[in-house]
């Protein structure tokens, strides 16, 4: 069963690469664009708790660190952060509705430009913090509801639990 999550999980980040890089990256407003990679660990930690939530975030932030130009690492702390506390979060869901991962996406999404942003202005990056900040919310969180429930579906299908054979993205792990 581990060598599946392994080979979904690296398909899902692959899928999610290209969408990114190849067609978010180039719908942009006014130099900010959607960001469906932040959107991978809020999935994760939704779905299969926080520790697995944490480490796929992590994994997911190296795989997004490859392609930016900001210190290696940022999105790595960032994304295990974002995974290890929507998977806190959605342990305390008792009966989660179907529209929490829409608006827990944006939350997320929000979370992890803001972490993003004041890591930046620490390590010496100051622009992002004063005027980047603002028109990447802008764009990326009503673009984080269109893609949230998307994004942790197929987290739902890498991380699917044993002994399960549907994935069910509206249960969070306990």
């Amino acid at each position: 069963m581990r060598g599946q999550v392994v080979t979904r999980g690296s398909l899902v980040l692959a899928l999610a690469v290209v969408l990114q890089y190849a067609i978010l990256v180039r719908i942009s407003f006014r130099g900010s664009h959607a960001d469906f990679m932040v959107l991978l660990p809020f999935g994760a930690g939704y779905v299969a708790g926080p520790e697995r939530g944490a480490a796929f975030g992590f994994v997911s932030g190296l795989v997004a660190d490859l392609f930016l130009p900001t210190p290696f690492g940022m999105s790595a702390l960032v994304g295990c952060l974002v995974g290890y506390l929507s998977g806190m979060a959605a342990s305390g869901l008792v009966r989660p509705a179907w529209w929490v991962p829409l608006f827990g996406g944006v939350g997320a999404t929000a979370i992890s430009l803001g972490l993003y942003a004041m890591l930046g202005y620490v390590l010496g990056q100051p622009a992002m913090l004063d005027h980047d900040l603002f028109p990447a919310l802008a764009v990326a969180l009503p673009a984080s509801f269109v893609l949230a429930l998307p994004a942790v579906r197929l987290v739902s299908w890498a991380l699917r639990p044993a002994g399960r054979t549907r994935p069910s993205f509206a249960e969070p792990a306990r």
